[in-house]
């Protein structure tokens, strides 16, 4: 049961590695740390339910991070400046 939860963060630890060039123990604790909160506080052994739940945590908090920094209008300005851009 345990090899579930560190799949998705070994496979994700080995992304950064190959795109960043660096390991982040946080990254790589992150993940099973909030399945276990989430087998804690749902109280079932559906191993499915519980890795499935946590990447909706994620996909919803990596969501809002990027509404609240503001990354589509900065990375915009960005390329405009970088690859001289014109928008409509």
């Amino acid at each position: 049961m345990i090899v579930f939860f560190l799949i998705t963060p070994l496979l994700g630890s080995l992304k950064n590695y190959v795109k960043y060039k660096r390991f982040s123990s946080f990254l790589f604790l992150r993940s099973p740390l909030i399945c276990f909160l989430l087998q804690i506080a749902i109280q079932t052994n559906n191993i499915w339910m519980i890795v499935i739940i946590e990447r909706w945590i994620m996909f919803l908090f990596k969501i809002m991070r990027s509404l609240l920094r503001n990354d589509y209008l900065n990375k915009k300005e960005k390329y405009k400046k970088k690859y001289n851009i014109k928008y409509n």
